[in-house]
This record gives C-alpha cells, structure tokens and sequence, in this order.
C-alpha cells in the first residue's frame, strides 16, 4: 500500500458482514471515486462519492444497521463546486435527519464540553444575531444530550458572559443583562441547572471546570479555543439534537500535511469511542423508558 501499512481491505456489501471480516482485513463499504485521489490534493470531481458515503451512512444509522455516525473532515470548497449547496457537514445531517429545529455543535474532550450559540458566523455576526431565545435552545439540547446520551443524571451547564467580565454590570456591554440572563432565568425555571452569566476569562480555568458539565458559549472561538488549548489532537466534535449519534474529530482535512506521517490519529479514535459510548448510553436509556 501506498502508506506502507501491511494491512489488507476487503469490501463488503453489509454492516452485518464485518464482524466475519474483521478479524483478517478491514471491511469496507466501497463507494467508487471518479478519480484515484492523491495525498493533499483536493477533488472537485469526488465530490459526488463524498456526498454519497455520507447519504449510504446516515441511511445505516436510521435503519439501526450502525449505532452511531463517525464522520472524517471533508473538504467543502471541493463540494460547494459540484452543487453542494449546506454551509457545511452539520447541516446536511440536519436535513437527511429530517431535524427542524437547529443542530447543536459540542465541542468534547476529557476536561471540558462546550457548546458555541453562534457558530460560523463574523464576531460582528454573532453579536448582532445572539438571542435569549438561541441561547435557551442550544441549552435544552445540550441538557437532553448530557442526560440521554452521557448519562448525566442532573446536567450543570455554565452560561458564559459575552463581554469582559460578563458586562461588568452594564459597564462593559449590556448584553449580559438583556439578553442571557433572560435565557438563565427560564432554564432554571425549567428546572435545569444553569449559572451565570461567567466571566469567559475564567470559566475555563481547573478549579472551575470542575463546577459545570458543559459550558454555553455565545460565539464560536470562545467555544472551541479552551478546547483546542487543553486536548487539540484529543478533541471531539459531536452534533446533539440529530435523531441518531454523530460525532467527528475536531479538525479539518489538513490537506497541507496529508502523506507526510504527521498527522495525528486521535481524535478520530476519540470519536469513534466518544460514538460508541453515546450510542449504547441512548440504547439504554431508550431500553428503560
């Protein structure tokens, strides 16, 4: 092999033929590609296959075939030129899952779980566009998921400030006190467990990541930086609210390393256990409803 791994493939045509496989080759479900990929060097004509695989999978999960969807990074420019019209892989999930309400992006490692509001937007964006109603929804998802798919019993969630020191007590920006301290109110009025608005500064710190069991974010770097810093080969992406367990690692294609040796496997082994566990935590908790 091109790799020079000693490892043998064998396509197969069913999830149900890898465990008679397994043991002797590594069994894949061939989707053919238009063109022989090279290492870093993108495809605009795969894109097809790539869309394909993603349909044949999440097709799997929904007939209960597979327990759970790991997803690799694809790379969205070579898409977006064969018609691939979602602003990324979450979104076509979303719509394959027939999900109407919004996907939900976790960020996971061992020390910390995150969830940004605003996700792939300008910071000027993110501000303008953060609400008590997002903030209130992205929350609930998060509790349900905590609770059916880590079996967290009673779910802490840490309701980030958006402004230094969290405002400031209107100092710093009002946003604190018009816009997600409403949000905080009625979760607890829901009987979820949230705090805040915290300072972002030192939400993250040791001390206090241990007090929450995923901390809300209102933008996409304050989410995914603490993250980044303390596990970033580690990390995980998982998508709450989909009708089936999706998680991916926390990175992208990384064409500019690809068949160099460098590149790190971890999280998606991380993801593929993350997966595992969140899938046999739903089927037990739907078992004993």
């Amino acid at each position: 092999m091109s790799l020079g791994i000693d490892a043998r493939v064998q396509p197969i045509s069913s999830p149900s033929e890898v465990a008679a496989v397994f043991a002797d080759a590594i069994p894949v479900l061939d989707c053919p590609l238009m063109s022989i990929p090279q290492p870093g060097k993108p495809l605009a004509a795969n894109a097809e296959a790539v869309v394909a695989s993603i349909r044949q999978a999440v097709s799997l999960v929904q007939s209960g075939e597979a327990s759970a969807l790991v997803t690799n990074p694809i790379h969205k420019a070579s898409l977006y030129e064969s018609g691939f019209n979602h602003p990324g892989h979450t979104e076509f999930l979303a719509e394959l899952g027939q999900v109407t309400g919004p996907p939900v992006m976790m960020l996971a490692c061992d020390q910390l779980r995150t969830v940004p509001v605003t996700v792939h937007l300008s910071l000027r964006e993110a501000i303008g566009s953060l609400t008590t109603e997002s903030i209130l929804t992205q929350s609930k998802i998060a509790a349900t998921a905590l609770r059916r798919e880590f079996g967290i019993a009673k779910p802490r969630l840490a309701i980030a400030g958006l402004n230094p020191h969290a405002g400031e007590n209107g100092t710093m920006g009002d946003e604190e006190e018009a816009i997600i301290l409403p949000a905080i109110a009625a979760l607890c009025e829901d009987g979820i467990d949230a705090t805040g608005p915290h300072p972002s500064d030192a939400l993250f710190s040791p001390h206090n990541r241990n007090t929450f069991d995923v901390a809300i974010c209102m933008y996409h770097d304050q989410a995914l930086i603490p993250v980044k810093a303390l596990d970033f080969d580690g990390g995980v992406n998982v998508t709450l609210g989909l009708p089936f367990v999706r998680t991916s690692p926390d990175h992208g294609t990384a064409f500019d390393i690809a068949g160099s040796g460098q590149a790190s496997e971890a999280s998606l082994v991380n993801a593929i256990r993350m997966a595992t566990n969140m899938a046999a935590m739903r089927a037990a908790n739907e078992n004993a409803a």
